[in-house]
């Protein structure tokens, strides 16, 4: 039987050809500074002009995303025939989109409300528009080195953290520690105070971001992108030494990509990593066996997934905590008043961004810790957008997932063209130059600072993170994105699949997916396993000529 050649880019004009080479470069510039600057899921300070400065840039560059998709979607919909891929995120959407405003509504913090919204639906978008860009292997083998190539600058970032920065930041605390408490709005001898002495002394590797357990979260999605590349590259080098030598190389950045892994020591995001390593494992030796039997494993994991939980709850209502460590009575304690929380308003939760606002009043006697979000996006979601906000995300991810599992489509090979030589470069040189112009206004360098301490900080602090990440793409592009023997697709959608299962399943007992950084590089990789899907099954694309009337409308809205 002869299998169908597709070329899903091949209807479209020239220039929404070069209009979405363009968004992809934005969306990948975002992405990049996402993963390079800290920024918390929901900044929160006491320092009243910090909190704006980041609610600031946090909304600008979501904003950047969601104005792409926008720019896309007009200009698709007023072109001679608007072609459209259907992800099946669009039903998840819409209901949490609804659940949000009547959420908002109810919020006791409205402007909180409308940024968090703003921070989910954002990211969302972003994966919406990259679906419909990403029609090629080459542009998702594009998105893929880019993420993998972040995730060796953040192993190079955590890697400085354990042997040198911490250390050099309790030196610094121990000398003048009102300095250092200043910039965040912490008073000497505060609560806010202990819990800062408490994470400067236990020495937490978080690279660029907030935490350990985040940190870890994008490690995990950039090592299975890593390993992704590095199959790419082992099925399709060359002979000699200059196959062999970006053989090695890309294995090489690999490792690198897994050790900044277990150099953030996040227990959950190191057990999830293993679980879904696990998951790919198995699938690579029983592939045949797991296809011809699928249904029945999804309702074997199902019901033991359910079974788990269960006896988790119930383990934690007769305990008083979860099993574990101290981290886990913590975390039971968290659960407990966002458990409360959400009885008080089953429908419409507090609102976005109002957790913070409302734990205090919740939280148990015992608890000590006033937190801004429970350590669990089920009951963060609940609390916050009540269940149809919870609804709606879950459908957001698990549709597309079964999809992919269970819903067959014509096997085809791709028949697309590589990308043309200059593209990957333009991509690495705008990555690297908004890092070179953004990250220097974003990251402040103290006033008080001589110039020599300031000549070294630009070095290290802005100027060796671009080396990095240049020297990481070129480890990963291996086989280079041009035509290659063999394909992998199967062996991509698997990988990808089991990255998404291990976010969530991390994420059920932390936060991770809700930090920008973590969340841009979450919904590229699902986006990426939804056009792998959709090129690789030949999968039917929405396809109509629009009246004029409708296009006069939908630009006019716009």
């Amino acid at each position: 039987m002869t299998k169908a050649q597709i070329n899903s880019g091949s209807n479209k004009s020239r220039l929404c050809v070069y209009l979405e080479y363009i968004l992809l470069g934005l969306c990948l510039c975002v992405t990049g500074l996402r993963v390079t600057i800290t920024e918390a899921p929901a900044p929160q300070t006491v320092n009243l002009s910090l909190n704006l400065t980041d609610n600031l840039y946090s909304v600008s560059l979501w904003s950047v995303l969601i104005l792409s998709f926008i720019c896309w979607f007009v200009w698709a919909f007023c072109s001679r025939r608007f072609f459209y891929r259907l992800t099946w995120i669009e039903f998840g959407l819409c209901l949490f989109a609804v659940s949000a405003v009547a959420a908002g509504f109810v919020a006791s913090d409205k402007r909180a409300a409308i940024n968090d919204a703003v921070l989910f639906i954002g990211p969302v978008l972003s994966a919406l528009l990259l679906v419909q860009i990403l029609d090629s292997r080459f542009k998702i083998k594009l998105v893929l080195c880019v993420i993998a190539a972040f995730g060796v600058v953040s192993a190079y970032k955590c890697h400085e953290q354990f042997s040198i920065t911490n250390q050099m930041d309790i030196e610094q605390y121990e000398s003048a520690p009102d300095a250092m408490l200043e910039p965040f709005g912490i008073e000497a001898g505060s609560f806010n105070h202990m819990l800062f002495k408490h994470r400067l002394y236990s020495r937490d590797v978080r690279g660029f971001f907030t935490t350990s357990n985040s940190a870890g979260c994008f490690a995990m999605l950039a090592s299975f992108a890593a390993i992704i590349l590095v199959i790419d590259t082992f099925r399709n080098h060359k002979s000699g030494w200059t196959g062999l030598a970006g053989l090695v190389l890309c294995g090489f950045a690999g490792a690198v990509v897994i050790f900044g892994l277990i150099i953030t020591r996040s227990k959950g995001a190191i057990v999830a990593s293993l679980i879904a390593a696990a998951m790919f494992a198995v699938y690579l030796s029983f592939g045949k066996w797991i296809r011809a039997h699928k249904k029945t494993i999804f309702v074997t994991l199902l019901l033991l997934a359910v079974t788990t939980g269960g006896l988790v709850v119930i383990y934690g209502l007769n305990y008083g905590r979860l099993p574990g460590g101290n981290s886990m009575l913590v975390r039971w304690q968290y659960w407990t008043g966002a458990a409360k929380m959400y009885a008080d308003r089953p429908f419409t939760g507090v609102g976005g961004g109002n957790f913070a606002h409302f734990y205090p009043h919740y939280k148990i006697a015992s608890a000590s810790e006033t937190v801004t979000d429970p350590h669990n996006f089920i009951l963060m979601l609940l609390a916050q957008y009540g269940p149809f906000g919870l609804v709606g995300f879950l459908l957001m991810i698990l549709l597309p997932l079964w999809r992919v599992i269970f819903c067959a489509g014509t096997e085809s090979v791709e028949n697309s063209k590589p990308l043309p030589k200059l593209i990957p470069a333009v991509y690495v040189i705008a990555i690297s130059a908004a890092l070179w112009i953004v990250r220097p206004l974003i990251l402040l360098l103290p006033s008080t600072a001589s110039p020599e301490e300031k000549y070294s900080a630009v070095i290290i602090l802005y100027r060796l993170p671009i080396i990095i990440f240049i020297l990481g793409f070129l480890f990963f592009v291996g086989s280079g994105l041009k035509k290659t023997k063999k394909q992998s697709s199967k062996i991509a959608i698997c990988a990808l699949f089991c990255a998404v299962l291990g976010v969530l399943l991390h994420n059920l007992i932390d936060y991770a997916i809700f930090e920008p950084g973590v969340s841009s590089c979450f919904w590229a990789i699902l986006a990426c396993l939804i056009a792998l899907d959709f090129n690789s099954k030949n999968r039917k694309q929405f396809v109509r000529k629009m009246p004029i009337s409708a296009k006069i409308l939908v630009a006019s809205a716009t």
